[in-house]
């Protein structure tokens, strides 16, 4: 990795930490319900109006079946604007009705913050469908995470407890993180890209006239549309799903090197700043801080994978006398594919990023990178996006890893294993291991059914063990809910269409589920006080051994997977 890549690695993560760390405090006050009386007087109309009483906590149950409900009713809303869409207004390029399949999969997909997208934008998506369904549920899939995340913070928090396990109150913590988080800071992003020349307009395509010479590519139609509005959330709520087909690669999604770098900001800046607030939450910042290390070395780690593994190249073109060195002519390495405005440096970083978190924006074509390069990227979604992860979700997630790694020391030192004063028991260990395994029982037996059956193969482009890794992602991204692809796999049709939504859907909310099982169980708890034999969770031990659990447990179910795709494929390069 030569020395520009690492000022852009430090210099991402020096702004990140910079802006994270208020954002904390802040969010702790989210969680807490510390608002200033003026918010308080605001938002009381909006509970009065839905019959809400804020100041009732919701068993756990309670609270999953509202966050049930309310993402049902909103898959149902974004799947009739895309059927409906041919007779509704705000339509000038006169888009059809979107077909079943192809509804049903986008509706999942963005109820469940995946984003996955098997169509063009551009070319499907009315101006209206757009805005009503796809970016106001790019906010509501972000504050559902945030608010299991909520969730779990105060089930770790409660010290004094009635015994009935009560977590918060949904339609509180949804309505102030869309109003008091999301949308500010998506306005003030927005701002940013539209003055760095991201379009926001409802005008009808345009017909220009280009530079070429020939009369058969004279004219171009240049798409319109109210984007930069959608793309400030998409990066901010880790949704990743672009109004354009090429997504952030789109000059009019990402004009500027300033833009691509305040993308990548956007889509770690909540994730971080969580792990800053769940200190506060808990009372104790080094609990944050040591769930923060754990994600910035694992980055970090990833990073100088990938991009040292896309600016190698491909080994097989040297001996043809193809010269893949970086000169004043030419970038070097494996340019296919990439960002060509940012370079190899940020296309990579780019992937990680957005494989870390559960975004699944991009600005290069992940299958054209190398074997290895490309496995990053897979590997980081597998982790279950606890690498910061998701807005909520990294946090809730490599929480849940934290509760396994302080049972396997309990387990060790033949203690009762407790995590922040609250005992960790059998009943949270049968829950914490369903939402371990659930994502890699979906994406495994989704690839084998893929696989083995003819439609399934009928996608493959490049058969062998490229065309395995493009099912092996394509699986990967929807049951972690991410929504990046190998784009080599033709996956609009009925048979991946629904697939994808089954696998996005119990990605989701399967995990969720027990998460809020766990954190009612541990706010029916009593905390206990630290004692001389208590482990500390705080220290570069701890965060030694989250890691380790996180690596071992969160990919040991793929190895095979792996060893049979991008292993593969990286040794028949060198045969």
């Amino acid at each position: 990795m030569d020395s520009s890549a690492w000022r852009l690695l430090a210099l991402y993560l020096v702004v990140l930490g910079l802006l994270a760390w208020p954002l904390g405090r802040y969010l702790a006050a989210l969680c807490e319900g510390r608002l200033p009386r003026w918010m308080l007087r605001v938002e009381a109309p909006l509970y009065k109006l839905a019959g809400v009483s804020p100041e009732q906590s919701m068993h756990w149950r309670s609270y999953a079946l509202g966050l049930l409900a309310f993402n049902a009713v909103g898959a149902l809303a974004v799947y009739g604007l895309q059927r409906l869409q041919a007779v509704l207004p705000l339509n000038p390029a006169g888009m059809g009705a979107v077909p079943p399949d192809s509804a049903f999969n986008t509706a999942v997909s963005f109820v469940s913050n995946t984003n996955w997208q098997g169509y063009a934008g551009e070319s499907t998506m009315s101006y209206l469908t757009q805005m009503l369904g796809l970016t106001v549920q790019n906010f509501l899939s972000a504050a559902t995470g945030m608010a299991v995340a909520f969730a779990l913070a105060r089930g770790f928090a409660a010290r004094r407890t009635d015994g009935k396990g009560s977590v918060g109150n949904f339609w509180v913590d949804v309505t102030r993180i869309t109003a008091w988080l999301l949308l500010p800071i998506s306005f003030a992003i927005a701002m940013v890209f539209a003055g760095q020349g991201v379009i926001q307009n409802f005008d009808a395509y345009k017909t220009v006239t280009t530079v070429e010479a020939s009369a058969s590519s004279a004219t171009q139609m240049l798409p319109m549309g109210p984007v930069a509005s959608q793309e400030a959330i998409k990066v901010l709520g880790t949704n990743g799903g672009g109004f354009f087909n090429a997504n952030s690669a789109h000059p009019y999604e990402n004009p500027t090197a300033l833009a691509n770098f305040v993308q990548m900001i956007a889509i770690f800046l909540i994730p971080a700043a969580l792990c800053f607030a769940f200190g506060r939450v808990v009372g104790d910042q080094r609990q944050g801080w040591a769930i923060l290390a754990a994600m910035t070395l694992m980055f970090v780690l990833a990073v100088v994978t990938v991009i040292p593994a896309e600016q190698a190249g491909n080994p097989l073109l040297p001996p043809l006398g193809v010269d893949q060195a970086a000169s004043a002519w030419q970038a070097g390495g494996n340019m296919e594919g990439k960002e060509v405005r940012f370079g190899i440096s940020a296309s990579a970083l780019f992937a990680a990023i957005t494989t870390a978190a559960s975004c699944g924006a991009v600005i290069s074509m992940h299958d054209s990178f190398t074997p290895l390069g490309g496995m990053v990227p897979l590997v980081l979604m597998q982790l279950g996006e606890v690498v910061f992860g998701g807005v909520g979700t990294g946090l809730y997630g490599m929480l849940i890893f934290a509760v396994l790694a302080v049972f396997i020391a309990g387990l060790m030192i033949g203690r009762t294993p407790e995590y922040l004063g609250k005992k960790i028991e059998v009943h949270e260990m049968k829950l914490t291991s369903i939402a371990i395994l659930v994502t890699p029982i979906l994406v495994l037996a989704g690839t084998a059914l893929a696989v083995g059956m003819g439609a399934g193969r009928a996608g493959i482009a490049n058969p062998g063990a490229h065309g395995f890794s493009e099912i092996l992602y394509a699986l990967s991204s929807a049951g972690n809910n991410n929504g990046s692809a190998f784009a080599g796999l033709s996956a609009n049709t009925p048979f991946y269409n629904a697939l994808l939504a089954v696998a996005m859907w119990f990605g989701r909310f399967g995990v969720i589920v027990p998460v809020l099982a766990i954190a009612g169980s541990l706010a029916a708890k009593k905390r206990l006080p630290v004692t001389a034999g208590t482990m500390p969770t705080h220290g570069p031990l701890f965060v030694t051994l989250l890691i380790g659990t996180v690596l071992l447990v969160g990919l040991l179910n793929y190895v095979p997977a792996l060893a049979l795709g991008p292993v593969v494929e990286h040794l028949m390069l060198w045969k």
